[in-house]
């Protein structure tokens, strides 16, 4: 059998490419070099848009006909930190004591090195297609624009795929999805985020003469514990129950002797599938008008989102994938809906998506880090799932 890279390798590769946000650094070039030698028809696709970065991407495939399995994923990284503090360079991907150091090691670079590994792997024993027949296709879908502002990847890349007539029929996203070991978590959906400011208006005045002034500070007070003391719904079958979060109050008042004409809060909302973003909005707004009555002036700026919520719901791709993992850690994973956005709310859109990857516990972190014998894990459970997608 001709021999393919590993995991280790190809993840190492990607680690010494300081990718971070919205730099590109090589890491792309990296995957096309490997995907064209394996017989990937290979895109590079750059998109603009005014007020952000251009970011590169990366569309490859192999085949021609359903049933198509799409691995995705990003290759941009969030910054290190102090590099002093790192007990192994940033981006020096070096292995000590049987773990990969590096910005992306876990968030997400391993997991697409063992996506690509396997999958080289799996065509060289298979003929180099992804059925002997010459039927199916795999193809990856790369962005370097996910930890910033999220606007020319994925959401991006889909749209051009779709134009050129390209049909997804399942994709798995290699997010650390796991909480403490490989296996014990599949992340079929993710909640919709929706930030806003609540604005209280008052009237600014003298401290010692209140009543030819009005204070907003105290109104804004009322209004938060109003909007946070009625749940927003008690949950659904696949999701917690949404929940809002102010994450700061602000008057632009330097003065002790001044009453503040406003009182500004930021706060988000974290929504399951009760919920549309127009709906959410529309309740808010509905329990605001409610707890102002007649005398407080406020309103709710909504800041733009495109993180909506999705699920997929439990089912062959599910059990396919769980099977996958059982065969090689023993373990029945979690299917689980909790945890932040990723770019996985795009590809919904398309096809069913699971995210499932390395274990997050240091992603984000100094020296974050997986271990080694998690690369081959992750690697033998992506190969499993491609031997019985395609069987």
């Amino acid at each position: 059998m001709i021999s393919t890279p590993t995991a280790l390798s190809i993840a190492q590769e990607l680690l010494r490419c300081p990718s971070v946000t919205p730099a590109d650094a090589g890491a792309l070039g990296v995957l096309e070099t490997l995907l064209k030698a394996a017989g990937f028809e290979v895109h590079r696709v750059t998109f603009s848009e005014v007020g952000t970065a251009d970011i590169d991407n990366l569309y490859a495939r192999i085949g021609t006909s359903a049933p198509h399995i799409c691995f995705a994923g990003h290759t941009d990284v969030v910054p290190p930190g102090d590099d002093g503090a790192w007990t192994h360079g940033a981006f020096d991907g070096e292995v000590a004591d049987g773990l990969l150091y590096g910005r992306g090691a876990v968030d997400m670079k391993g997991g697409i090195a063992c996506a690509v590994a396997a999958t080289l792997d799996y065509l060289a024993a298979n003929g180099g297609q992804p059925q002997q027949s010459g039927k199916g296709s795999i193809s990856f879908l790369i962005t370097g624009d996910e930890e910033d502002v999220a606007v020319n990847g994925t959401v991006k890349l889909l749209q051009w795929a779709a134009e050129r007539g390209e049909q997804f029929d399942h994709c798995i996203v290699g997010e650390p999805s796991n909480v403490e070991a490989i296996g014990d978590t599949i992340k079929i959906g993710r909640r919709g985020s929706q930030s806003g400011v609540l604005i209280v208006d008052g009237t600014q005045g003298h401290v010692a003469y209140p009543h030819r002034a009005a204070n907003p500070v105290p109104d804004i007070a009322r209004l938060i514990t109003a909007l946070n003391d009625e749940p927003l719904d008690a949950g659904s079958a696949q999701f917690q129950p949404s929940n809002l979060e102010f994450t700061s109050v602000d008057v632009g008042n330097p003065a002790t002797n001044v009453i503040p004409a406003q009182a500004r809060a930021k706060f988000n909302i974290r929504f399951n599938d009760h919920h549309t973003q127009e709906t959410l909005r529309a309740l808010v707004d509905q329990r605001l008008a409610a707890a102002c009555g007649n005398r407080i002036r406020a309103r709710i700026e909504w800041l733009p989102s495109n993180a909506d919520v999705f699920v997929t719901k439990p089912g062959a791709f599910t059990d396919l994938v769980s099977a996958s993992i059982a065969e090689v850690t023993g373990r029945t994973p979690d299917l689980n809906t909790g945890g932040g956005t990723s770019d996985a709310r795009f590809i919904a859109k398309y096809c069913p998506v699971v995210e499932f990857g390395l274990v997050g516990q240091t992603m984000h972190q100094i020296d974050e880090r997986t271990p080694v014998s998690d690369l081959d894990k992750l690697t033998a459970i992506y190969r499993g799932v491609l031997e019985r997608y395609f069987a």
